[in-house]
């Protein structure tokens, strides 16, 4: 199993339409095309639906090890709006990994690369393997 197909589980991401890109060991991207459902009542991306990118990203990067992985906490902050055409990247980087810990930044960008949102999460691994492999 790839992770692309584990993480097809996760099926609020699947309905929001996040596709899992990349991920190697530690890092991952993914990507949202923003279409009106993603809106909020302003007119911009809701900031549910940026968050949720971000932390699909999250847990691919976190679980490339092999290891199932559970978020922490994690903090966003929104930088940049966007909206309706747009299509968003979310970059998962792993910046710390222990024993049964890890802390990952991810950055979240629009089609021109202008940066959106940060968001940062620490993660728990569990004495548990993940079902997909790396190739």
């Amino acid at each position: 199993m790839t992770p692309q197909e584990f993480f097809k589980n996760d099926l609020f991401a699947e309905k929001a339409g996040i596709v899992l890109m990349e991920v190697r060991e530690g890092y991952s991207k993914a990507r949202l095309e923003i279409k009106k459902e993603h809106l909020n009542a302003g007119n911009r991306t809701q900031g549910g639906a940026i968050f949720t990118l971000a932390d699909l990203a999250l847990a691919a990067a976190a679980n490339s090890h092999g290891q199932l992985a559970f978020s922490l906490s994690s903090n966003i902050t929104f930088l940049r709006a966007s909206g309706e055409g747009d299509t968003l990247y979310a970059e998962a980087r792993e910046r710390y990994i222990g024993r049964s810990t890890g802390y990952y930044q991810i950055d979240i960008t629009n089609q021109q690369n202008e940066l959106i949102a940060t968001f940062e999460s620490s993660v728990f691994r569990k004495d548990q393997q993940v079902p997909f492999t790396l190739k």
